[in-house]
């Protein structure tokens, strides 16, 4: 390549070449008020500054910094490489082909680049790569022409940008590690194994947004209430990082506690909703909370802006529980509501949360819908039918949400295991005398459930005492249920008062006040809860003996 017909055309030559032409034409034109007298004097006592298109290339090529190469040709053969760049890679031949003279910028993969920029006539960037020197270059390729002649080569422009390359990497990797940290925070507050009631079978899942995504609050959580009723609840912290994790786990850790006290779903999400404003003004999340109960075959929740509730029933059918909704947790002033949805044997029912659902281009109904027709054919252990739903939904290792999925099935139960799930129950009618009757019913479902004699024994204990208390302290209506599962025996009893009794210590010349104490003893657990129609339940456990 001959350097004297090559020239750098860098913009704006030509206007000053130009303006240098028409001053030496006519130097009368400096009064003429475009340029100042003051100016124009200094400028004629300086010495004449070089023009830049009288400079030779190769002078100022040789000076520049950056690494520059010059190839022309169809096969790039080297015409040029300057001093910065001869420091980096060594000394480079001229007149061989950059394929073989050229090896660290076919390791980069720049030579399909170089065939580009001659087929385009266009300049092409290559940024922040490695080269072999271990320094990271950003290679700019334009095209130069000789004398009219297109194919005539390219010029390799490659600036060094270590230090914004290795910049950039420190804040991957504390982006890298700052995920890391939530991501194990949120592992960490969910639960580590999921809590399996007697009458229900329940899976799990989370999935955390990919790499590019930022950890959210999803969370979800099983909770035995005791007498045979589960509370399930699913939620979402609107936000990502370390700082979502930890609300989420202020959230959840709430959630258990109000869950001790039995109360009904929408009081739940009441004291969530204060708590939430307390925990972070600004920090919102929606979150359902379910309660089932096997003796009357419904699933009771209420919803603080999350998303409805679906439920596949024996037939396959899937419905919404869409009503009633509230506003999510935090935003203060609104009187949550419970509303309920049948769950009855073979039927089953999933929580979610947004990322499983949620699309940038589809609008948010079509992915609830979306989900509904995955549910009606998926069929098998709850576990299946999570994968299936998560799978469904293309929710992949790079998604860009958290994604939570709570499945839960209450199994249609036949057969020998049928067996192991019995009911009685028995209205208590009349005055002192149904405290008898209650105990002759206990002994007698009791002998036919063949219980052991101890277990007998204490049950009917238990019954007693428990009949007797809603006797002295309660009113009608009363009923007492005994409920057998595969694991205990659970005795209620309801009555239509709404005090709940407590467990004191009676002193010995006391009359009363020993009935709770009895039962709190000989039993596995015992509770109370305020029942939604008014009045209160009191039950205990037994747990049955193994084998």
């Amino acid at each position: 390549m001959n350097f004297t017909r090559w020239s750098a055309r860098l913009p704006g030559t030509q206007r000053r070449a130009a303006a240098r032409t028409e001053s030496a034409v006519s130097p009368d034109r400096r009064g003429d008020g475009s340029v100042p007298a003051a100016r124009a004097e200094r400028s004629a006592d300086a010495p004449p500054a070089p023009a830049v298109d009288v400079l030779h290339a190769r002078d100022v090529l040789d000076r520049v910094p950056a690494l520059v190469a010059l190839v022309h040709g169809p096969d790039h053969r080297i015409g040029y490489v300057n001093d910065a760049y001869t420091t980096a890679f060594g000394t480079r031949p001229t007149g061989v082909p950059a394929r073989d003279a050229l090896p660290e910028l076919a390791e980069l993969g720049l030579l399909p680049l170089l065939d580009q920029v001659l087929r385009s006539g266009r300049p092409r960037t290559l940024k922040s790569r490695k080269a072999v020197d271990g320094r990271s270059y950003t290679f700019t390729c334009t095209p130069v022409t000789e004398d009219g002649d297109r194919d005539a080569g390219v010029l390799v422009f490659a600036t060094d940008v270590t230090d914004h390359a290795e910049a950039a990497e420190r804040l991957r990797a504390s982006e890298r590690r700052q995920r890391e940290t939530a991501v194990t925070l949120q592992r960490s507050l969910l639960p580590q194994e999921l809590e399996q009631p007697d009458d229900l079978r329940i899976a799990a899942t989370y999935q955390p947004g990919g790499t590019e995504a930022a950890v959210g609050g999803d969370w979800y959580d099983v909770i035995t209430l005791g007498g045979g009723r589960t509370a399930l609840v699913i939620g979402d912290v609107m936000g990502r990082g370390v700082r979502a994790a930890a609300v989420m786990g202020q959230l959840r850790t709430a959630v258990r506690a109000y869950a001790r006290l039995d109360l009904p779903p929408h009081e739940v999400l009441q004291l969530l909703d204060g708590l939430a404003a307390e925990i972070d003004a600004n920090q919102i999340a929606t979150c359902v909370y379910a309660i089932h109960d096997p003796n009357e075959g419904r699933l009771l929740y209420a919803s603080a802006g999350h998303l409805p509730i679906l439920v596949r029933d024996e037939n396959g059918v899937v419905s919404r529980a869409d009503e009633p909704t509230g506003p999510p947790l935090g935003t203060g002033g609104w009187m949550h509501s419970s509303g309920c949805v049948a769950l009855g044997p073979g039927a089953t029912a999933v929580l979610y949360t947004d990322g499983l659902v949620e699309r940038r281009d589809a609008d948010l109904d079509e992915g609830i819908a979306a989900l509904e027709g995955a549910l009606a054919g998926a069929t098998g252990t709850p576990q299946v039918v999570c994968d299936r739903l998560v799978r469904s939904a293309g929710v992949t290792a790079d998604h860009d949400d958290d994604v939570a999925v709570l499945v839960l099935q209450h199994p249609a139960r036949t057969g020998p295991d049928g067996d192991l799930f019995r009911n009685a129950a028995l209205e208590l009618l009349g005055g002192v005398e149904a405290a008898p009757r209650a105990r002759a019913f206990a002994s007698g479902v009791l002998t036919s459930w063949r219980f052991p004699a101890e277990l007998h024994d204490l049950g009917v204990l238990a019954a007693s005492e428990l009949v007797a208390n809603s006797l002295q302290h309660g009113v009608p209506p009363m009923r007492l249920r005994l409920r057998r599962t595969d694991r205990r025996l659970i005795i209620e009893v309801t009555d239509g008062d709404d005090h709940l009794p407590r467990r004191r210590r009676a002193e010995p010349g006391d009359e009363s006040g020993r009935g709770i104490a009895i039962v709190a003893t000989i039993a596995s657990s015992w509770g109370c809860r305020r029942t939604p129609g008014g009045g209160k339940a009191v039950w205990c456990e037994f747990v049955l003996p193994r084998g």
